[in-house]
């Protein structure tokens, strides 16, 4: 990216989402996929693989939990303001189950000072799984410095 760049919101997401890509080795470890990024929202897709399965053969909560997480920080960093998780809540509604593709949305509800506040849905095909609500704080920095939007 070209210092003192100017790009529109969505591009500037996208960028945003490419560079924390970049040095995110857990989502890719896991498997995870961007499937959507725009100005406060993210979308990714993990499929439960045969050793993310409990005691219960069904989907570990922390799975789950970490792929809402993870579509939680996408959204909450596409502002070209670096944010951290300051603290997380999720509600498991129904399970996942092994070889389930699922799809975890992202959506800023609220966004003021160095403060935000995102909701995920967890979805396996129509059904949703759990939900998740992510409080974030900037922290200083940002991902793409000398960038600003049109």
């Amino acid at each position: 990216m070209n210092v003192n760049a100017t790009l529109s919101p969505d591009d500037l997401a996208r960028a945003c989402a490419d560079a924390m890509w970049k040095e995110d080795d857990a989502s890719k470890g896991l498997g995870m996929q961007i499937v959507e990024i725009g100005p406060g929202r993210a979308t990714l897709s993990m499929t439960v693989r045969p050793d993310m399965v409990n005691g219960q053969r069904i989907a570990h909560g922390g799975f789950i939990f970490t792929l809402a997480d993870s579509s939680f920080a996408f959204a909450c960093n596409t502002h070209n303001e670096r944010a951290v998780a300051a603290q997380c809540h999720v509600t498991f509604i129904r399970p996942g189950k092994l070889g389930d593709v699922l799809v975890a949305s992202a959506r800023e509800i609220s966004r003021s000072g160095r403060s935000g506040i995102y909701d995920v849905q967890v979805t396996a095909g129509d059904v949703v799984i759990a939900e998740f609500r992510g409080h974030s704080r900037t922290i200083g920095g940002a991902w793409l410095p000398g960038t600003t939007i049109k």
